[in-house]
């Protein structure tokens, strides 16, 4: 797999979390027609990460399927490494994994009133978890070639670690400037595949609430994502309000032409790859009408 694989769009979703498999198979193999380069999908409470990884392969031919992210706190290294080789031994150059769910917690804490672990500082716990991954011994066919990992980034060491470690970075809930600086700290080599939030609505008043919310919602429960923003330069004001500044540069929302321009942006910042979650105002929806608008507009 090489930067061209992915081509310079895909989509980001957890839409496929709230679907039964047939029509996760379905829209699968329509984004594929479409023309996207990249299914990116996240792990919450659905499917686990590498069953989600198997049903998206499985309803496709060609396009690129990729973790953003498995959860590393969630399943030993040695799980990780044997179902990444079976994944690309079975699909090969087309299984992308991401790796995430390192961020410091010094006590247990709760997910939807479901206990998760306390995990280790950051940069250690992931140094660690690939060393483990990699001294995993070989007893089956081995995939050729190996599957592609990137780490999930937002500070500069951890994207230091995933340029030194990894294929390179999948930084989520960031800014343009964020893609420029990230480029920067990894060098012209390391791969660079941003998320970014979009909503398609012309209405901008109604465009602008569902951004604000998404924006809100990983201010009360991500507090890594707190920090890069306000590593970013925003303070606790735009963060409080939120500011209208602060969730334009997160969320890209209005017509094509807008979202078509920061997809833009996010290129010409030094990103390879631009991965676009589309948030509209019923989210147990699978957004199927968006998807279709945008492939017409940024492919």
């Amino acid at each position: 797999m090489d930067k061209n694989d992915l081509g310079r769009v895909g989509v980001w979703t957890f839409a496929f979390d709230g679907m039964p498999a047939t029509l996760v198979r379905e829209a699968a193999a329509e984004l594929e027609e479409l023309g996207y380069g990249a299914i990116w999908y996240g792990e919450a409470f659905g499917r686990d990460s590498v069953g989600q990884a198997w049903l998206l392969l499985a309803a496709t031919r060609r396009i690129v399927v990729a973790s953003g992210i498995a959860n590393v706190s969630r399943r030993e290294p040695l799980s990780l490494a044997l179902a990444e080789r079976a994944l690309g031994e079975a699909f090969p150059d087309r299984y992308l994994l991401g790796l995430g769910g390192h961020r410091v917690s010094t006590k247990p804490t709760e997910f939807l009133g479901y206990p998760m672990p306390p995990v280790g500082p950051a940069l250690r716990m992931m140094r660690g978890y690939l060393d483990a991954m990699d001294a995993v011994p070989v007893q089956g066919p081995v995939p050729d070639p190996a599957p592609r990992r990137v780490l999930a980034a937002l500070g500069p060491r951890m994207l230091e670690l995933a340029a030194e470690r990894t294929w390179g970075a999948h930084p989520y809930f960031v800014t343009t400037e964020h893609t420029a600086r990230a480029r920067e700290i990894m060098g012209p080599e390391a791969f660079l595949a941003v998320e970014q939030a979009v909503v398609l609505d012309a209405d901008l008043g109604r465009a602008r609430e569902v951004a604000r919310d998404h924006f809100s919602g990983y201010m009360e429960f991500a507090p890594h994502q707190r920090a890069n923003v306000e590593r970013l330069g925003f303070g606790e004001d735009d963060i409080a309000g939120p500011s209208d500044r602060l969730v334009n540069a997160i969320v890209s929302y209005g017509d094509l032409d807008a979202i078509q321009a920061r997809v833009r942006e996010h290129l010409d910042a030094g990103a390879d790859h631009v991965c676009l979650q589309v948030l509209t105002a019923s989210p147990e929806a699978p957004p199927l009408r968006e998807w279709r608008e945008l492939a017409a507009a940024v492919l």
